[in-house]
């Protein structure tokens, strides 16, 4: 009987609190008026959360706000067109094509673009069901590619962008 391949529970749990931590000095209005602020400077909600939670020490805004980061961007019109994760992904196929078009014999990478473009069908699927996305979007790599380097202009920072600045 072989015992090793148990799979094992290295994650994190979030401690059980009812209210807001006592070390979070700053009102709920004061949190949503910089919550507004930096989606205004062009953070995405990951990064908003990272911040408050480095520079503020909020640790989680559900806690002091009672809503989550997403629904505070959506009730002030701040959130993003097209949710993050399914954002990035776009933005590893787009590079991924791009690499293609220099090296096309790399069969790999080419296995690796078929499996990550099936992530966004399968993320496109979800997201048309739940309904943050209309149900006639279509992942399309040309329009991929156009809204990739129109958010790149933009105020979009990414996480390669802030690491690469810091």
């Amino acid at each position: 009987m072989k015992r090793g391949k148990k799979k094992g529970q290295s994650h994190s749990t979030r401690p059980v609190r009812a209210g807001p931590p006592k070390w979070v000095k700053l009102t709920p209005e004061e949190i949503e008026a910089l919550i507004i602020e930096l989606a205004k400077m062009g953070y995405t909600p990951s990064m908003i959360g990272i911040i408050l939670r480095d520079q503020y020490g909020i640790p989680l805004v559900k806690s002091v706000l009672g809503a989550k980061l997403c629904k505070v961007l959506e009730k002030h019109g701040l959130l993003p067109p097209i949710p993050e994760d399914l954002l990035a992904l776009m933005r590893r196929a787009v590079n991924l094509r791009r690499h293609l078009e220099e090296h096309p014999k790399d069969y790999h990478s080419k296995k690796g673009l078929i499996e990550i473009e099936s992530k966004i069908r399968r993320l496109v699927k979800y997201y048309k069901r739940v309904g943050k996305l209309p149900q006639d979007w279509e992942y399309d790599p040309e329009r991929a590619k156009v809204l990739i380097s129109s958010l790149m202009m933009g105020p979009l920072v990414t996480g390669e962008e802030q690491r690469s600045t810091s």
